[in-house]
Protein backbone atom coordinates (compact mmCIF):
# COMPACT_ATOMS: atom_id res chain seq x y z
CA UNK A 1 0.00 0.00 0.00
CA UNK A 2 1.64 3.25 -0.73
CA UNK A 3 -0.17 4.86 2.35
CA UNK A 4 2.53 2.42 4.10
CA UNK A 5 4.97 3.17 1.63
CA UNK A 6 4.80 7.19 2.12
CA UNK A 7 4.75 6.82 6.07
CA UNK A 8 7.73 4.35 6.18
CA UNK A 9 9.96 7.38 4.78
CA UNK A 10 7.94 9.77 6.95
CA UNK A 11 9.43 7.14 9.92
CA UNK A 12 12.62 6.18 8.51
CA UNK A 13 14.11 10.09 8.26
CA UNK A 14 12.35 10.98 10.95
CA UNK A 15 14.06 8.36 13.26
CA UNK A 16 17.54 8.07 11.35
CA UNK A 17 17.75 12.13 10.32
CA UNK A 18 18.78 11.71 6.94
CA UNK A 19 18.97 8.74 4.31
CA UNK A 20 19.67 7.95 0.88
CA UNK A 21 17.24 7.21 -1.29
CA UNK A 22 18.81 4.09 -2.12
CA UNK A 23 18.67 3.27 1.62
CA UNK A 24 15.37 4.29 1.66
CA UNK A 25 14.56 1.88 -1.26
CA UNK A 26 16.50 -0.93 0.35
CA UNK A 27 14.29 -0.42 3.73
CA UNK A 28 11.28 -0.34 1.92
CA UNK A 29 12.01 -3.10 -0.60
CA UNK A 30 11.14 -0.90 -3.73
CA UNK A 31 12.96 0.67 -6.20
CA UNK A 32 14.53 3.93 -5.89
CA UNK A 33 12.76 5.52 -8.61
CA UNK A 34 9.44 4.50 -6.38
CA UNK A 35 11.37 6.73 -3.58
CA UNK A 36 11.70 9.67 -5.50
CA UNK A 37 8.27 9.50 -6.91
CA UNK A 38 7.23 9.45 -3.12
CA UNK A 39 8.89 12.02 -2.29
CA UNK A 40 7.43 14.08 -4.84
CA UNK A 41 4.04 13.59 -3.86
CA UNK A 42 5.29 14.58 -0.14
CA UNK A 43 6.43 17.68 -1.01
CA UNK A 44 3.31 18.61 -3.29
CA UNK A 45 1.25 17.62 -0.69
CA UNK A 46 3.44 20.44 1.85
CA UNK A 47 5.57 18.41 4.09
CA UNK A 48 8.68 20.16 3.67
CA UNK A 49 10.76 17.31 3.09
CA UNK A 50 14.46 17.70 1.18
CA UNK A 51 17.06 16.13 -0.60
CA UNK A 52 21.04 16.82 -1.34
CA UNK A 53 23.32 15.41 -3.79
CA UNK A 54 26.63 14.23 -2.66
CA UNK A 55 28.69 12.05 -0.84
CA UNK A 56 27.18 13.34 2.55
CA UNK A 57 23.74 14.21 1.15
CA UNK A 58 20.38 12.48 1.64
CA UNK A 59 16.50 12.82 2.19
CA UNK A 60 15.71 14.73 5.20
CA UNK A 61 12.96 16.95 7.18
CA UNK A 62 13.48 20.62 7.18
CA UNK A 63 14.15 21.54 10.92
CA UNK A 64 11.16 21.66 13.06
CA UNK A 65 9.23 19.56 11.42
CA UNK A 66 8.17 16.18 12.91
CA UNK A 67 5.59 13.82 12.12
CA UNK A 68 5.24 12.47 15.84
CA UNK A 69 5.85 9.34 15.35
CA UNK A 70 5.87 9.13 19.27
CA UNK A 71 2.01 8.60 19.15
CA UNK A 72 2.73 4.83 17.90
CA UNK A 73 3.62 2.00 20.22
CA UNK A 74 5.74 -1.05 19.42
CA UNK A 75 2.31 -3.09 18.97
CA UNK A 76 1.47 -0.57 16.34
CA UNK A 77 4.75 -0.75 14.17
CA UNK A 78 4.33 -5.03 14.44
CA UNK A 79 0.91 -4.35 13.10
CA UNK A 80 1.94 -2.21 10.68
CA UNK A 81 4.87 -4.35 9.85
CA UNK A 82 2.73 -7.46 9.70
CA UNK A 83 -0.09 -6.01 7.30
CA UNK A 84 2.85 -5.00 5.27
CA UNK A 85 3.37 -8.12 4.66
CA UNK A 86 -0.36 -9.29 3.97
CA UNK A 87 -0.47 -11.31 7.67
CA UNK A 88 -3.59 -9.03 8.82
CA UNK A 89 -7.33 -10.13 10.28
CA UNK A 90 -10.66 -8.74 10.12
CA UNK A 91 -11.66 -5.84 12.37
CA UNK A 92 -13.79 -8.35 14.63
CA UNK A 93 -10.73 -10.18 16.29
CA UNK A 94 -7.99 -9.07 18.54
CA UNK A 95 -5.55 -8.21 16.02
CA UNK A 96 -7.55 -6.82 13.41
CA UNK A 97 -8.66 -3.78 16.22
CA UNK A 98 -4.87 -3.17 16.52
CA UNK A 99 -4.52 -2.88 13.42
CA UNK A 100 -7.48 -0.19 12.36
CA UNK A 101 -6.34 1.84 15.56
CA UNK A 102 -2.74 1.83 14.60
CA UNK A 103 -3.48 2.74 10.75
CA UNK A 104 -5.93 5.42 12.45
CA UNK A 105 -3.18 6.89 14.08
CA UNK A 106 -1.35 6.60 11.17
CA UNK A 107 -3.93 8.81 8.80
CA UNK A 108 -3.92 11.42 11.49
CA UNK A 109 -0.24 12.04 11.25
CA UNK A 110 -0.54 12.71 7.31
CA UNK A 111 -1.74 16.11 6.42
CA UNK A 112 -4.79 17.08 5.34
CA UNK A 113 -4.50 16.92 1.94
CA UNK A 114 -4.28 13.42 2.08
CA UNK A 115 -7.53 13.10 3.70
CA UNK A 116 -9.85 13.06 0.96
CA UNK A 117 -8.34 10.18 -0.81
CA UNK A 118 -7.83 7.87 2.11
CA UNK A 119 -11.88 8.47 2.58
CA UNK A 120 -12.34 7.51 -1.37
CA UNK A 121 -9.95 4.59 -0.88
CA UNK A 122 -12.04 3.30 1.83
CA UNK A 123 -15.61 3.98 0.21
CA UNK A 124 -14.31 2.32 -3.02
CA UNK A 125 -12.09 -0.77 -2.54
CA UNK A 126 -12.87 -3.71 -0.51
CA UNK A 127 -10.56 -6.54 -0.02
CA UNK A 128 -12.75 -9.88 0.70
CA UNK A 129 -10.31 -13.09 1.11
CA UNK A 130 -12.60 -15.55 2.66
CA UNK A 131 -13.88 -18.56 0.62
CA UNK A 132 -17.21 -18.32 -1.54
CA UNK A 133 -19.02 -21.35 0.20
CA UNK A 134 -17.72 -21.93 3.55
CA UNK A 135 -16.50 -19.78 6.34
CA UNK A 136 -12.72 -19.48 6.76
CA UNK A 137 -11.31 -21.46 10.07
CA UNK A 138 -10.94 -20.08 12.99
CA UNK A 139 -7.94 -19.62 15.23
CA UNK A 140 -8.73 -19.60 18.74
CA UNK A 141 -5.79 -19.14 20.20
CA UNK A 142 -3.92 -16.78 17.31
CA UNK A 143 -3.21 -14.05 19.75
CA UNK A 144 -1.36 -16.77 22.46
CA UNK A 145 0.47 -17.35 19.66
CA UNK A 146 1.84 -14.14 18.71
CA UNK A 147 2.45 -12.88 21.76
CA UNK A 148 4.75 -16.19 22.40
CA UNK A 149 6.31 -15.86 19.04
CA UNK A 150 7.30 -12.09 19.90
CA UNK A 151 8.10 -12.85 23.65
CA UNK A 152 9.89 -16.33 23.17
CA UNK A 153 7.62 -17.56 25.53
CA UNK A 154 7.12 -21.32 25.90
CA UNK A 155 3.38 -22.54 25.52
CA UNK A 156 1.84 -25.75 26.39
CA UNK A 157 -1.33 -26.82 23.92
CA UNK A 158 -4.20 -29.12 22.87
CA UNK A 159 -3.45 -30.07 19.45
CA UNK A 160 -5.73 -32.27 17.10
CA UNK A 161 -4.35 -34.36 14.58
CA UNK A 162 -5.50 -35.23 11.01
CA UNK A 163 -7.16 -38.75 12.42
CA UNK A 164 -8.74 -36.74 15.13
CA UNK A 165 -6.53 -37.73 18.29
CA UNK A 166 -5.51 -35.29 20.53
CA UNK A 167 -2.19 -34.81 22.30
CA UNK A 168 -0.85 -32.06 24.81
CA UNK A 169 2.86 -30.19 23.98
CA UNK A 170 5.07 -27.99 25.21
CA UNK A 171 6.39 -26.17 22.19
CA UNK A 172 9.33 -22.81 21.72
CA UNK A 173 7.73 -21.07 19.54
CA UNK A 174 10.43 -19.89 16.80
CA UNK A 175 8.07 -18.40 14.12
CA UNK A 176 4.75 -17.92 12.33
CA UNK A 177 4.25 -18.66 9.20
CA UNK A 178 1.13 -17.91 6.54
CA UNK A 179 0.25 -19.31 3.21
CA UNK A 180 -2.43 -18.63 1.16
CA UNK A 181 -4.47 -17.49 4.36
CA UNK A 182 -3.42 -20.28 6.34
CA UNK A 183 -1.49 -20.16 9.55
CA UNK A 184 1.66 -22.53 10.71
CA UNK A 185 3.34 -22.49 13.82
CA UNK A 186 6.85 -23.36 13.68
CA UNK A 187 8.09 -24.64 17.06
CA UNK A 188 10.35 -26.95 18.34
CA UNK A 189 8.53 -29.41 20.13
CA UNK A 190 9.56 -30.96 23.92
CA UNK A 191 8.13 -34.06 23.60
CA UNK A 192 9.01 -35.05 20.24
CA UNK A 193 12.72 -33.13 20.93
CA UNK A 194 12.90 -31.80 17.17
CA UNK A 195 11.25 -28.74 14.90
CA UNK A 196 8.05 -29.48 13.83
CA UNK A 197 5.27 -27.84 11.68
CA UNK A 198 1.64 -27.31 13.37
CA UNK A 199 -1.46 -26.12 11.43
CA UNK A 200 -2.90 -23.17 13.81
CA UNK A 201 -6.58 -23.89 12.84
CA UNK A 202 -5.95 -27.56 15.07
CA UNK A 203 -4.31 -26.11 18.10
CA UNK A 204 -7.50 -26.12 19.71
CA UNK A 205 -6.11 -24.91 23.16
CA UNK A 206 -2.72 -23.00 24.15
CA UNK A 207 -1.54 -21.40 27.82
CA UNK A 208 1.04 -18.90 27.92
CA UNK A 209 4.38 -20.51 30.29
CA UNK A 210 6.27 -17.80 32.55
CA UNK A 211 9.56 -19.72 30.76
CA UNK A 212 11.32 -18.39 28.22
CA UNK A 213 13.93 -19.80 25.86
CA UNK A 214 16.33 -18.89 23.32
CA UNK A 215 16.12 -19.34 19.56
CA UNK A 216 18.71 -20.84 17.90
CA UNK A 217 21.46 -18.32 16.53
CA UNK A 218 21.52 -19.79 13.19
CA UNK A 219 17.70 -20.46 12.92
CA UNK A 220 15.94 -18.70 10.38
CA UNK A 221 12.35 -19.00 10.01
CA UNK A 222 12.41 -18.07 5.77
CA UNK A 223 14.73 -20.46 5.39
CA UNK A 224 13.35 -23.15 7.28
CA UNK A 225 10.05 -22.85 6.15
CA UNK A 226 11.56 -23.19 2.17
CA UNK A 227 13.80 -26.34 3.04
CA UNK A 228 10.12 -28.24 4.80
CA UNK A 229 8.31 -26.40 1.74
CA UNK A 230 10.67 -28.05 -1.01
CA UNK A 231 11.35 -31.08 1.29
CA UNK A 232 7.08 -31.98 1.46
CA UNK A 233 6.64 -30.56 -2.28
CA UNK A 234 9.28 -34.07 -3.38
CA UNK A 235 7.91 -36.34 -0.71
CA UNK A 236 4.47 -35.88 -1.97
CA UNK A 237 5.70 -36.01 -6.12
CA UNK A 238 7.65 -39.20 -4.91
CA UNK A 239 4.19 -41.15 -3.69
CA UNK A 240 1.90 -39.28 -5.96
CA UNK A 241 2.91 -40.10 -9.60
CA UNK A 242 0.35 -40.72 -12.45
CA UNK A 243 1.17 -39.96 -15.59
CA UNK A 244 -1.34 -38.49 -18.22
CA UNK A 245 -0.84 -37.79 -22.09
CA UNK A 246 -3.23 -35.86 -23.65
CA UNK A 247 -3.33 -34.50 -27.28
CA UNK A 248 -3.94 -30.53 -26.77
CA UNK A 249 -5.35 -28.28 -30.32
CA UNK A 250 -2.89 -25.17 -29.94
CA UNK A 251 -5.67 -23.27 -29.99
CA UNK A 252 -7.11 -24.35 -26.62
CA UNK A 253 -3.65 -24.39 -24.58
CA UNK A 254 -4.61 -21.78 -21.64
CA UNK A 255 -5.53 -24.61 -19.14
CA UNK A 256 -2.22 -26.06 -19.27
CA UNK A 257 -0.71 -23.30 -16.68
CA UNK A 258 -2.41 -25.43 -14.01
CA UNK A 259 -1.07 -28.77 -14.80
CA UNK A 260 2.54 -30.25 -13.69
CA UNK A 261 3.88 -30.61 -17.59
CA UNK A 262 6.34 -33.24 -17.36
CA UNK A 263 7.08 -33.34 -21.47
CA UNK A 264 6.01 -31.08 -24.66
CA UNK A 265 6.30 -33.04 -28.53
CA UNK A 266 4.93 -30.42 -30.88
CA UNK A 267 3.46 -31.80 -34.25
CA UNK A 268 1.61 -30.36 -36.83
CA UNK A 269 -1.61 -29.11 -35.63
CA UNK A 270 -1.65 -30.44 -31.52
CA UNK A 271 0.91 -30.82 -28.86
CA UNK A 272 1.25 -34.34 -27.27
CA UNK A 273 1.71 -33.30 -23.55
CA UNK A 274 2.22 -35.37 -20.62
CA UNK A 275 1.26 -34.54 -17.00
CA UNK A 276 1.59 -35.49 -13.62
CA UNK A 277 -2.17 -35.77 -12.44
CA UNK A 278 -0.75 -37.32 -8.74
CA UNK A 279 -3.20 -40.00 -8.87
CA UNK A 280 -6.19 -41.54 -10.98
CA UNK A 281 -8.78 -40.17 -8.56
CA UNK A 282 -7.29 -37.07 -8.98
CA UNK A 283 -6.77 -36.84 -12.48
CA UNK A 284 -10.66 -38.20 -12.85
CA UNK A 285 -11.15 -34.96 -11.46
CA UNK A 286 -9.20 -32.70 -13.80
CA UNK A 287 -10.32 -34.40 -16.84
CA UNK A 288 -13.71 -33.64 -16.43
CA UNK A 289 -12.86 -30.00 -16.13
CA UNK A 290 -10.75 -29.98 -19.84
CA UNK A 291 -12.30 -32.88 -21.56
CA UNK A 292 -13.53 -31.11 -24.14
CA UNK A 293 -10.04 -29.75 -24.80
CA UNK A 294 -8.20 -32.33 -25.01
CA UNK A 295 -7.77 -36.05 -26.05
CA UNK A 296 -6.82 -38.78 -23.40
CA UNK A 297 -4.15 -40.98 -24.84
CA UNK A 298 -3.06 -42.98 -22.03
CA UNK A 299 -3.17 -44.56 -19.85
CA UNK A 300 -5.63 -46.37 -21.00
CA UNK A 301 -7.87 -47.17 -17.40
CA UNK A 302 -8.27 -42.90 -17.74
CA UNK A 303 -9.53 -43.37 -21.10
CA UNK A 304 -12.57 -45.90 -20.18
CA UNK A 305 -13.20 -43.98 -17.17
CA UNK A 306 -13.94 -40.78 -19.50
CA UNK A 307 -15.79 -43.27 -21.86
CA UNK A 308 -18.34 -44.57 -19.54
CA UNK A 309 -18.65 -40.90 -17.55
CA UNK A 310 -19.85 -40.10 -21.00
CA UNK A 311 -22.10 -42.57 -22.07
CA UNK A 312 -23.98 -42.04 -18.83
CA UNK A 313 -24.20 -38.64 -19.67
CA UNK A 314 -25.33 -39.37 -22.89
CA UNK A 315 -28.14 -41.66 -21.61
CA UNK A 316 -28.90 -39.00 -19.43
CA UNK A 317 -29.18 -35.89 -21.88
CA UNK A 318 -30.63 -38.12 -24.67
Amino acid sequence: MRLHRLIGILLLIESRGKMKAKELADALEISTRSIYRDIDALSEAGIPIATTPGPNGGVYLMEGYTVDPKQLHIDDVINLYLTGMGIYSDGKTESGLKLKNTLLKLEQTLPQSYQADIQKVKARFYFDDTPWWTERETIPSLEILRVAVLRSQKINIIYNKVNGDSSSRTLHTYGLVVKKAEWYLVAFCEEAKEIRTFKCERIIKAELQEEVFDTPLDFSIEEHWRKEETNFKQARKNIEHYLVKLKVTKTNMNFLQKLEIHHTLQQADHLLITANMYSYEAACQVVLEIIDHVEIIEPEQLRQYIKVRLLKLLDVYA
